[in-house]
């Protein structure tokens, strides 16, 4: 096996075109004059700019959790009762329970 008789496995690749002139002609497919046509080209979008004016809410809450159960005094069984019985015995689900 000589040099001459070797194959590649993969064909060389060849460039990307970029639009900067060659064969489109005029505006090389870069549309009119001005900003548009110029190289880096990145204009920002508006809403991005109000969008990141706005105060950011930290965090994600369930809307049954933010709900307060005020449970009184008199409706407790006993002084050492767990907060767990006391969902049980009242058939509460996922709210906060704040004893007055």
């Amino acid at each position: 096996m000589q040099i001459h008789n070797l194959k590649r496995t993969h064909k060389n690749k060849k460039d990307r075109i970029v639009g900067r002139g060659g064969k489109h002609a005029k505006t090389s497919g870069r549309g009119g004059k001005g900003q548009t046509a110029r190289a880096g080209n990145k204009r920002r979008p508006e809403l991005r700019d109000i969008i990141k004016k706005l105060p950011k809410n930290r965090g994600y809450q369930f809307k049954s959790i933010q709900k307060l159960f005020l449970l009184p005094k008199a409706k407790l069984a006993s002084k050492g009762e767990k907060f767990s019985e006391i969902r049980k015995r009242l058939n509460l689900q996922g709210k906060k329970i704040k004893i007055k």
